[in-house]
Formats: C-alpha cells, structure tokens, sequence
C-alpha cells in the first residue's frame, strides 16, 4: 500500500539552522532516502520551495485565476515529501517517524487513493 508522508514545519516559528547544521540535515536526508531505497520502500522523496515560492491555479466557469503564494495561509508549511510503499499504516508510521524533519515539524501520514477507470 502507498502512503504520502508530508513534511511540516512551523513558518511562523522557523527553525534556525547554522550552515554546518544545515548541511548536516540534508545529509542526514540523504543518508535516510538511500536506507528506505534500499529496502524497497521508498518510491520518492522531495524537498520543496518555500510557500511563497508556489502559484494556486482555479478554474471556475472555465475561467483560469492565479494566486502568488501557497493555497491556504497556515502556520505550518508543507515543506517536503516521501512517497513510500509498504505494508500497513503502523509501516507507514515507523518510516515517518525516522524522517529527519520529524524532529522539527509534523509528519502527516495519508494512504494514497487508487482511482480506478469506471
């Protein structure tokens, strides 16, 4: 079963991070995307732009309207992703658990929804 474990993070309280630190979780990143690879796990991990950085596209009565910014103004900030396979939801948890950025943010677990063709 595929999960989509989404990263948070507090954008209103920001973690700050020395370069070394920095550099020191990204590769603690790294280190973690090639374990969960490794064991068949993991389909595909991410880091994103901040919020400011995204564009919300609508389409009503077939008009296009573009926003600047992030769909909702929140608190946290969806900052990255694992998109992974396993087993059952407790699997889903414990990789969740062990994603670096847990230690600084949340990690929402979601089961991905297969749609199938009519």
């Amino acid at each position: 079963m595929k999960y989509l474990c989404m990263i948070f993070s507090d954008s209103t309280n920001p973690i700050v991070l020395s370069d070394k630190d920095e550099a020191d979780l990204v590769a603690e990143h790294l280190a973690y995307d090639r374990e969960v690879e490794s064991d068949g796990r993991l389909v595909i991990a991410r880091a994103l732009q901040p919020g400011e950085a995204s564009t919300t596209v609508r389409v009503r009565g077939g008009e296009v309207s573009i926003t600047d910014g992030p769909y909702v103004e929140t608190k946290e900030q969806f900052t990255g992703f694992y998109l992974i396979e396993v087993r059952d939801l407790n699997e889903a948890i414990q990789v969740a658990a062990k994603i670096p950025s847990a230690r600084f943010g949340a990690v929402e677990v979601r089961p991905i929804r297969e749609l199938v063709a009519p």
